[in-house]
């Protein structure tokens, strides 16, 4: 039996879509629907049952879980990097992976969670998953330090990068600038894909930030783009052709793409005219914004990971064609 958190998510609903196509409705979901439209992502797909994140805690605290779960895939979080509120990430990212890692090792299963690229920081200390260097890393945001506390938190029990004694082993994920259908809920989290098809469709141009470097042009700034069925694809391989390694791995494209790529792959699947403008970015984001990120692959595809992955104009493109009719992954 698989266990789900963040089902109801982006990468979450994309996962157990694969799992379905796959032939597999043997997972538990967990998520918090709450009062927004999140519910529609999961309106297609098959599952065994679900719950609430709160009620699920709590019955996983009161023992009612305990050998039901041998595959876990922990990817509900706080995904929010402007998060101000400290105590509730800890809480919701951290503490609730570390109840779940130690329900892993009581019973030897395989938990692969979400951890984040925005553990990197700015970049600094390089993009690559090596678990000997997680406590040279400084993230600048919360989030992505409530994900840096959790990967730390299990290399000190040596938890992480081998199998344990009672079967048990750990897969850490760093996704990268994950886009796709499903998600219409993340308010401001939605990626740029997504907000240039709005901007587009409601007034004919996109709004990137400018520069305040000399090095990069206004819209220059590169990301490491990847679209969410491959996202999915990849975290399967770990419960699959990958379910004899363990430790930290990359999730990405693995090269850059810049805004300006990114707003002119839209307007082309929405066979528009191309008009971007570039408008200043606030204060409070000019100090921790990010100029270059590129997750090196390496690790990944040695672990045997040898698709091929969607590049941005293609991904843009099959994107497009669920925003032109609204619709929701697996429908």
């Amino acid at each position: 039996m698989i266990l789900l958190t963040g089902g109801a998510g982006l990468i979450g609903s994309a996962i157990l879509w694969k799992l379905n196509e796959l032939g597999r409705s043997d997972v538990v979901v967990v998520d918090h629907l709450a009062t927004g439209e999140k519910w529609q992502n999961l309106r297609a797909l098959q599952f065994q049952d679900y719950f609430e994140k709160d009620e699920f805690r709590e019955l996983l605290l009161a023992g009612k879980f305990e050998g039901k779960f041998d595959e876990i895939l922990h990817l509900g979080a706080c995904s929010d990097t402007t998060q101000i509120d400290a105590s509730y990430l800890a809480g919701n990212n951290f503490a609730y992976g570390k109840l779940l890692a130690e329900y892993t090792v009581r019973n030897g299963a395989r938990m692969v969670y979400a951890s984040s690229a925005a553990t990197y920081g700015d970049g600094e200390n390089g993009f690559d998953d090596n678990e000997d260097t997680i406590f040279q890393l400084r993230p600048l945001n919360k989030y992505g330090y409530s994900k840096q506390i959790f990967d730390e938190w299990l290399k000190l029990r040596g938890w992480m990068g081998t199998r344990l004694d009672s079967g048990a082993s750990f897969v850490g994920v760093k996704y990268s600038n994950v886009f796709g259908p499903n998600e219409y809920h993340k308010a401001n989290m939605r990626s740029m894909v997504l907000r240039s098809f709005e901007q587009i469709t409601a007034g004919g141009k996109v709004a990137l930030f400018k520069s305040y470097r000399p090095e990069y042009a206004d819209g220059e700034q590169v990301r490491d783009f990847l679209y969410v069925k491959d996202a999915a694809d990849m975290t399967l391989f770990f419960l699959g052709d990958g379910a004899g390694v363990a430790g930290l791995f990359n999730i990405g494209y693995g090269s850059v793409r810049s805004w300006n790529d990114l707003a002119r792959a839209a307007f082309a699947a929405l066979g528009r005219p191309v008009h971007i403008e570039y408008i200043e970015m606030p204060e409070t984001l000019k100090s921790r914004y990010q100029y270059y990120t590129c997750l090196n692959m390496e690790k990944l595809r040695k672990a045997g990971y040898t698709r091929h992955l969607t590049n941005l104009e293609d991904a843009v493109k099959d994107y497009a064609s669920y925003f032109v009719r609204n619709g929701h992954l697996g429908d």
